[in-house]
């Protein structure tokens, strides 16, 4: 997609971004490029998921537990390699690459959706 492509309104509503707390942080050391496999709390109506993210440039294990992301919630899961990754964690290219994350500015309830 460029900069000049549109999409509608209702295109935009279809992706589903909600804030999840990270709850658990391991290592992933089969993964191409270096990774974080992180379990997300959504809250009670979409639960606790899984996403591989490649974020350990900016964020070790302990800065990342306990701290609200923004992800899509309603792509299939995703293989990689050995890990089915259940939702897309959101995030960034600062200049010189590496991703920093999407969240949201205040405390948030788990689940609560992008509007």
């Amino acid at each position: 997609m460029t900069v000049t492509e549109t999409i509608s309104f209702d295109d935009f509503m279809k992706v589903d971004i909600r804030v999840g707390t990270v709850t658990a942080v391991e290592d992933f050391p089969q993964a191409r490029k270096p990774a974080w496999k992180l379990t997300v709390d959504f809250g009670p109506e979409i639960g606790v998921k899984r996403s591989s993210a490649q974020i350990t440039d900016l964020y070790g294990r302990e800065e990342l537990l306990g701290r609200q992301v923004l992800a899509v919630v309603n792509f299939p899961p995703r293989q990689i390699g050995p890990f089915m990754s259940e939702v897309l964690v959101l995030g960034l290219h600062n200049e010189a690459g590496a991703v920093v994350l999407a969240g949201a500015e205040r405390a948030t309830p788990d689940g609560a959706r992008l509007c």
